[in-house]
């Protein structure tokens, strides 16, 4: 398994992040003698997120299951015109677009898996692709009618050989904030020919957000109440891979829904991530520190998290306050975006009403 590098400097990012996580897994499990560590480190927040998180694993489909109504013409987000006649035999690139596809109600068509599509109704399924390694060998040995992809999806190499063979492969911009969830689940639904299903599932998944939203405590909803300042840091210990993100991390949006303020970015990072430094740390000054577990697990837990340079002398590293959350869902803004956040607020604020 590659070893994992940092993550893109791009607008790419939130794709290449998420493919990084998924290579690293293999090193984390051994960087700390495995997993289990971020429980028995986190505070009683913590924990109730953490429980929280694990319990979001299993996707809740769409009922009735919706019927496509086939065949559907679409752009592209590389600009192509694509023609999709059936879809029997899906093969969705991401993780985040696999989820789409299963709380559609359409996950019994899909026949493959990336390797970040961690919810229990696809872990059955083979893994072809791992995001940026695809192979398109694997894709195409499955005879899918359907191939959906990330503008992050690669090597352009392989991508071309799938389309060379005929198979209709629709892109999609990577997700950027809260505000994409929408747009992905419905150009998902255009594309498949349940446009229908595309707006209940929109309209679901906006009512969730909103009802976490109004659990958050009233300080942190006013302009003028003490927000806290979180700063998003990802870390692989078993890659020497320490970094702060910035407003382009693609953490900012979910913040501000939590009712807290990106430190990152309010310090005045504007790209996505930069290494972390004492400086960059004092000046971001973090009540809280948002991390995804494995990364955490990476580090050997909170007790290894503030032995990075910088950290402990973060109010949040006096505090040890973390929040951590699975690497496979924080940042896919799909279906499950309201459980995020969820976790996100009750480790944040405990659990409790506003």
């Amino acid at each position: 398994m590659p070893t994992p590098a940092a993550p893109s400097r791009t607008p790419r990012r939130t794709g290449a992040l998420i493919s990084v996580c998924a290579l690293a897994l293999a090193l984390i499990a051994t960087a700390c003698g495995g997993g289990g560590t971020t429980t028995a480190t986190t505070s009683a927040g913590a924990k109730a997120g953490a429980k929280a998180a694990a319990t979001a694993n299993r996707l809740e489909p769409l009922t009735p299951v919706p019927h496509p109504k086939l065949p559907t013409t679409v752009t592209s987000a590389d600009g192509h015109k694509v023609t999709v006649r059936k879809a029997d035999r899906i093969v969705p690139l991401s993780g985040s677009l696999s989820e789409i596809v299963f709380t559609l109600g359409l996950g019994k068509e899909v026949v493959a898996r990336d390797i970040t599509a961690t919810f229990d109704q696809a872990k059955k399924l083979p893994v072809v692709t791992r995001n940026h390694d695809v192979s398109a060998e694997s894709v195409l040995s499955l005879e899918p009618d359907l191939v959906l992809a990330e503008r992050t999806t690669g090597p352009d190499e392989a991508m071309q050989q799938i389309r060379d063979a005929g198979i209709p492969v629709v892109v999609l911009d990577p997700a950027q904030g809260l505000d994409d969830v929408g747009t992905r689940i419905q150009a998902v639904a255009e594309t498949l020919g349940v446009p229908a299903a595309g707006r209940e599932l929109t309209r679901r998944s906006e009512q969730r957000i909103a009802a976490v939203q109004k659990k958050i405590p009233r300080a942190a909803k006013s302009t003028k109440g003490a927000k806290p300042r979180v700063a998003f840091l990802y870390v692989r210990g078993s890659a020497s891979v320490y970094l702060i993100g910035g407003a382009k991390s693609g953490a900012t949006s979910l913040l501000a829904a939590a009712g807290a303020i990106d430190a990152g970015a309010a310090s005045g990072l504007r790209s996505d991530f930069r290494a972390i430094t004492s400086e960059a740390l004092a000046k971001a000054a973090p009540d809280a520190i948002l991390v995804m577990t494995k990364g955490l697990d990476s580090v050997c837990g909170i007790e290894g998290l503030v032995k990075i340079p910088g950290v402990a002398e973060t109010p949040a590293g006096v505090d040890r306050r973390v929040v951590s959350v699975e690497d496979g869902v924080l940042l896919n803004y799909g279906p499950r975006t309201d459980q995020v956040l969820r976790s996100i607020v009750d480790q944040l604020y405990g659990k409790g009403g506003a």
